[in-house]
């Protein structure tokens, strides 16, 4: 037990950012250091009060600690999207340590229900290293799958039904999301929606994540040039060329903030893409690019919640908490491992059921 509850507190720690003195500074210094640090050795165990109070400040349910993944998670070939440069070096530790965690409760429910879904990844054959050939690869995606040229409903759902696992954690809002491999499984983490939140943004780092998994790059290429040009594939999937051309017809010098919100609650996609959009497809040129977004932030329409319109969607990755009903309703899991596999507390847990038969 003493092992295994270290392991645990040390992940449940390093999930909420904080380093062992951190930790016994939220805990009133009730514990030094120094003793936190033997129960993450697995040499000292805390009290019941202890524990309760190490759970309400690492916002895990106690069961948390007592909890033993039998599938261990390993994150490669990690990619964050660009935002991330501005977490701390901790923040990043966090984030990464909370994806490893929630894909370790995601793969040991596939396990249990035994789960041999096949996936139905894209991979882009050739090397993209411009904006036009980014493009490309966007057509070859939409012809592949088959999303013609309509607007895509939902992004995250699309991405689900294609076999990428994906999960939502919290985070600061400087972290919109990552891709990476577990082992030959695609995963995608974004961060949890709040309340004033636009989903367009979700929309676009869903598909960043997605061009990342996709798209092969001249070896050698700077990740600011990789980023561009995953933003580039990101934007011709969500407004796809021959719409783009006929919304926005040619060549043109003034928008509207009106029919920006027609293209935005339509195409799911937001101001600034749409004005990439127009660069990228020759509509517009360089001058009238940048004086667009010098009045987006003069507007201050860059703010959260500040940008009119609203595209409706879910976006809300669904897959993982489905499974989890799946396996009660054929009760190979009990009530509380429900519970550890949500990340909630047994009773919450309860609250939320609501069984129909």
């Amino acid at each position: 037990m003493e092992s295994n509850f270290a392991n645990r507190l040390i992940t449940a720690r390093k999930m909420a950012g904080l380093s062992l003195q951190n930790l016994a500074d939220r805990l009133g210094n009730v514990v030094s250091k120094q003793s936190l640090n033997k129960y993450e050795q697995g040499k000292m165990k805390p009290d019941s009060d202890l524990l309760i109070s190490l759970s309400s400040i690492l916002n895990v349910p106690v069961d948390f600690f007592f909890s033993e993944p039998s599938v261990a998670v390993d994150l490669t070939n990690v990619d964050f999207r660009k935002y991330s440069s501005k977490l701390s070096k901790t923040e990043l530790e966090a984030v990464e340590e909370k994806a490893k965690e929630a894909f370790e409760r995601y793969f040991e429910l596939e396990n249990i229900l035994n789960l041999k879904e096949p996936a139905s990844y894209f991979d882009y054959p050739l090397i993209v290293s411009n904006a036009k050939e980014a493009e490309e690869a966007a057509k070859a995606l939409r012809n592949e799958w088959n999303l013609g040229y309509d607007p895509i409903p939902d992004v995250v759902d699309m991405l689900e039904d294609k076999g990428y696992k994906v999960v939502e954690i919290e985070a600061p809002d400087s972290f919109d999301g990552l891709k990476a491999n577990a082992g030959n499984q695609r995963v995608v983490v974004l961060r949890k929606t709040l309340k004033d939140d636009d989903l367009v943004r979700k929309r676009f780092t869903a598909l960043h994540e997605l061009a990342h998994h996709s798209l092969t790059f001249p070896e050698g290429t700077e990740p600011k040039v990789e980023e561009k040009l995953c933003h580039s594939f990101a934007c011709a999937l969500l407004y796809p060329e021959d719409m783009a051309r006929k919304d926005l017809h040619k060549e043109r010098f003034h928008f509207y903030q009106n029919e920006l919100i027609f293209i935005k609650e339509r195409w799911g996609i937001s101001f600034p893409a749409i004005f990439s959009r127009a660069l990228q497809l020759g509509i517009i040129n360089d001058y009238v690019y940048k004086q667009l977004h010098l009045v987006y932030r003069k507007r201050k329409l860059h703010e959260t919640g500040k940008e009119p319109g609203r595209y409706l969607s879910k976006e809300k990755p669904i897959r993982f908490e489905r499974l989890i009903y799946l396996a009660l309703g054929k009760e190979l899991i009990s009530v509380n491992e429900a519970a550890y596999f949500t990340g909630t507390s047994v009773w919450r847990f309860r609250e939320q059921m609501q069984p129909m038969v």
